[in-house]
């Protein structure tokens, strides 16, 4: 099975329409005249429309599930005729992964887990939310028949959007009978998993099959709110890919860009998704500042996405002025901005191998998220890759704290280095994954981990100290700085020293312990190294990223990107004076053999305590409100091609710049938010 190449709109709306059965009036005020001059005053050039919501109800006539109760015409050909008549994409949502209407004619069909409790959102009977169905059920047969009658009713959509396509551990009746079938034994974690995986198979087999059935180039999209890294063999399910990350809804601001630099390197096009919302999905009369989804737009930009922007339709079926006004600011920019967008490929000197790609971390991985925040904070040119992909283009490789090595990797990664390129390392990443040695020549002797941890920590947490070499040092320490978690023991020997190790005067235990947390520091050094650089490899030996990402020591990160760019050398093709909060990306596009360098500002704050959301329970708001400028940022490029031109788009103002040996200097003026500079030989 293959995809042919599809390619998205720049502006799109995805707007929910999950309603209760309880609510009168659903449509009643759709007007036709109002939904055309809403959607085209916001600029939205694409708008994803509901069949079938979470709740189970339909918003057409249907043969197969049942209409909204309170719903006596046909709001999707109302909405789907509007939308198509002034040009506008209109994607067909339905919702696959759970149904109440379903699992309320069939409770048998619902998940449940080994314990014999429900799985998902809704766990009590008498607990609110939305039901997690089980696909090894007969529900999946009801699900394709869905499917199978909204592309019989609009053949000429512009694809099916189909949420929450996930199975956990389930022991339904219907799991029970498939493992015994097949030889899996219900009562061992493992094989429950493979049921549940076999399961998703089967679903992705089926609805993909029957989303096609009368046009093979219908475009689909699998959603479920994270593309997980590795997991190639269901991408030949998927049209393209849209990346669900509502900045304020639990994912933060850097979520994003982790998930685009990863699909940035598979062969499909791709958008991203946040939200209207001002926490996330099924807030009403929520509002985000409009300066947040302008900088949230121009980022997708910078990071080579399309842009969809979250909303959830009131019942009434009248589309919220206030919601098209805040849109239109973003997306009015994202229209002039596109020509310089279109058809562009990020530019990356170093790429992270992901840690969940290697099954050592789950999508909330620490470590890459750490190794991400650095880098982005320290405006690295930088990828996100697994195993499978080509690590040649890349100047250096980075396996953030966790990766150990197995022959297969070991293999591709020593043809790597033997071609000019280098490993980044940090932790136990570089250890041999079945034994307690490296699997390359680090330039230190290995001694196993420090006994330096408290203990009564049940998560062993480390203390020890560490004080990088003068040139490496973060400007305001000088001291030893303490360490959250426990280094392994190197002594350099043959490689450069990063700095020294400093234990502490004991660990912290039930009877001897100093004030409120770890001893301090011995005055005598250790002996041993935080960390080694040899040849082409750079090694730490704390988990540095994850620290850094639990943590957010700024003195960590001045250690680690100033390492990594002495370890770089003259390789990197961008440095730049940008604040930490600042981001900055390069594309380029090979038609218009012309790279755009992306910049953005805009500075977050915390508000607010701990939300309580199904979705982000426990978290904390990022928040967007004011776009400062940014005065005297300077910007250094080393680029192949000899540049000619350089231009601030889309103002067209040309730019003056100067060459100094093989860098492109430029000055960059006053600018808020967002600012592209197209270069051209």
């Amino acid at each position: 099975m293959s995809n042919s190449p599809y390619s998205l709109r720049f502006r799109q709306v995805h707007l929910d329409f999950h309603t209760s059965p309880i609510i009168p009036g659903i449509g009643e005020h759709f007007d036709k005249n109002h939904w055309q001059q809403t959607l085209k005053s916001a600029a939205v050039d694409s708008i994803t429309l509901f069949a079938k919501c979470h709740h189970g109800w339909s918003y057409h006539p249907t043969k197969v599930g049942k209409i909204h109760p309170h719903l006596d015409f046909d709001l999707l050909r109302k909405q789907y005729d509007a939308t198509k008549e002034i040009g506008i994409n209109a994607p067909i949502y339905l919702s696959a992964g759970v149904d109440n209407l379903a699992s309320y004619d069939h409770p048998e069909w619902r998940e449940i887990n080994k314990d014999g409790v429900f799985t998902g959102w809704s766990t009590r009977i008498l607990e609110s939310g939305f039901h997690m169905m089980d696909f090894h059920s007969p529900y999946l047969d009801y699900l394709c028949e869905q499917i199978r009658e909204v592309v019989q009713l609009f053949p000429d959509c512009d694809g099916i959007f189909l949420d929450i396509i996930a199975q956990h551990q389930s022991c339904s009746r219907w799991s029970l009978d498939f493992m015994k079938a097949n030889g899996l034994d219900p009562a061992c974690e493992a094989d429950r998993k493979e049921s549940s995986r076999l399961a998703v198979e089967q679903y992705y087999i089926q609805t993909t099959a029957v989303a096609k059935s009368l046009r093979q180039d219908m475009p689909i999209m699998h959603n479920s709110s994270h593309i997980y890294r590795g997991r190639h063999e269901v991408l030949p399910y998927f049209s393209h890919l849209e990346l669900e990350s509502l900045p304020t809804g639990g994912w933060g601001y850097d979520h994003f860009p982790l998930s685009a630099k990863y699909v940035s390197n598979l062969s499909l096009d791709f958008l991203g998704q946040t939200g209207k919302f001002h926490t996330a999905w099924g807030e009403f009369g929520g509002y985000k500042h409009p300066n947040a989804l302008r900088y949230e737009c121009a980022a997708m930009l910078a990071y080579g996405a399309k842009c969809s922007v979250g909303d959830q339709l009131h019942p009434n079926g009248m589309l919220d002025q206030s919601t098209y006004k805040i849109i239109g600011e973003a997306y009015r920019e994202v229209e002039a901005k596109e020509p310089w967008c279109r058809g562009a490929k990020q530019c990356f000197d170093v790429a992270i191998l992901s840690s969940e790609a290697e099954g050592v971390g789950d999508h909330k991985a620490s470590a890459d998220e750490g190794a991400c925040r650095v880098l982005l904070e320290g405006h690295f040119l930088f990828g996100v890759v697994d195993r499978t992909m080509d690590f040649s283009e890349y100047k250096a490789l980075l396996l953030p704290d966790n990766i150990r090595i197995d022959e297969a990797l070991k293999e591709k990664l020593d043809a790597y280095i033997a071609q000019g390129g280098k490993l980044i390392l940090s932790g136990e990443s570089g250890q041999w994954k079945d034994r307690e040695n490296f699997a390359f020549d680090i330039g230190a002797d290995y001694e196993g981990l420090s006994p330096c941890f408290p203990a009564d920590s049940e998560r062993n947490l480390g203390h020890d100290y560490f004080l990088p070499v003068p040139e490496l040092r973060a400007s305001f320490v000088d001291m030893p700085q303490i360490m959250y978690e426990r280094s392994h023991r190197i002594r350099a020997q043959g490689g450069c020293s990063l700095g020294q190790i400093f234990d502490p005067y004991f660990n912290r235990n039930w009877s001897d312990f100093n004030s409120h947390q770890h001893a301090p520091n011995l005055q005598e050094s250790s002996g041993y190294d935080c960390g080694v650089k040899h040849g082409p490899i750079l090694y730490f030996s704390h988990p540095v990223f994850r620290n850094y990402r639990s943590y957010g020591a700024v003195a960590y990160r001045h250690f680690i990107v100033n390492a990594i760019r002495s370890f770089l050398g003259g390789e990197q093709r961008l440095m730049t004076n940008m604040p930490s909060t600042g981001r900055a990306s390069l594309t380029y596009q090979t038609d218009e053999q012309r790279y755009v360098l992306h910049l953005l500002y805009a500075p977050t704050v915390s508000r607010g305590g701990p939300i309580h959301l199904s979705l982000a329970e426990g978290k904390r708001l990022e928040i967007i409100e004011e776009l400062p400028s940014l005065h005297g940022i300077e910007v250094s490029l080393r680029l192949a091609e000899s540049i000619r031109t350089a231009r601030l788009e889309p103002m067209g103002v040309d730019l003056p710049f100067e060459r100094v040996g093989e860098l492109i200097n430029i000055k960059v003026p006053a600018f808020s938010c967002h600012q592209m500079i197209v270069l051209k030989s």
